[in-house]
């Protein structure tokens, strides 16, 4: 039986279909940049995608998620007969769920090794006595941080973080950056997607607190990333102690 014919509007996904079910990716977005040197048609962005170039390819299932992409976008594909799968990811073993559930619709012969490596790592963290808390900002100009049910608040919590903007009603409110201060952060947070914050753009703005600067895709990528992220995400959390 051949492969399934699949388009990927979601890179983390995108990644994770690459390498466990070779040779089903007919096309993936802009933005999909792993793994490395894919050869695939490019139908656009995640929040802009190519419709008419989708259904030119003529792809046995679509795969979106209910934050990257748009439900209108979703919507005409639907309309144009495609099959779409909509992911949903605000927790690790979401993610666990999620993705073995796109594999299996891909037509993955059998359950990737780095799946139960990640699922290993993070079943096997420490216990953290001492728990920090963070601001996380995503973006600036507006600044805008986590706030409620994200993966990556889930992930740093299981990591010893506790970001304080949890319980905020909104998932990615805009907050003012005097009160990003003011909120007195053990640490703040800065991850390099989707805004790619630097050394040099973004530590400036909290001088007097500790800032991490972490891989955005180990942070915010639910994929193979997920294998490492533990280590690499606790490097980075813990050279930036007061």
């Amino acid at each position: 039986m051949s492969p399934a014919r699949v388009v990927s509007l979601v890179p983390s996904l995108t990644e994770a279909v690459a390498l466990s079910a070779p040779g089903s990716l007919a096309g993936a977005t802009d933005w999909c940049t792993r793994p490395a040197g894919l050869d695939v048609v490019r139908v656009g962005g995640t929040k802009n995608p190519k419709v008419d170039r989708i259904v030119a390819l003529a792809p046995d299932l679509v795969i979106a998620n209910e934050e990257e992409n748009r439900e209108s976008d979703l919507a005409a594909l639907r309309a144009a007969g495609l099959d779409v799968l909509v992911t949903e990811v605000r927790t690790l073993p979401q993610a666990f769920r999620e993705l073995d559930r796109v594999l299996t619709a891909c037509g993955a012969r059998a359950r990737p090794r780095w799946l139960d490596e990640a699922e290993a790592a993070w079943a096997t963290l420490p216990t953290h006595a001492e728990r920090r808390t963070a601001v996380v900002p995503v973006w600036r100009r507006p600044w805008m941080v986590l706030g409620r049910d994200t993966f990556a608040g889930d992930l740093l919590s299981r990591l010893g973080v506790d970001h304080l903007y949890a319980s905020h009603p909104e998932r990615y409110p805009r907050v003012p950056l005097d009160a990003l201060r003011a909120a007195g952060p053990d640490v703040v947070v800065l991850p390099d997607e989707p805004y790619r914050f630097t050394a040099d753009d973004g530590p400036e703005a909290f001088l007097g607190l500790p800032c991490a600067l972490v891989d955005g895709r180990h942070l915010t990528w639910y994929g193979p990333s997920l294998t490492g992220a533990p280590a690499v995400l606790g490097r980075a959390l813990r050279a930036a102690r007061r």
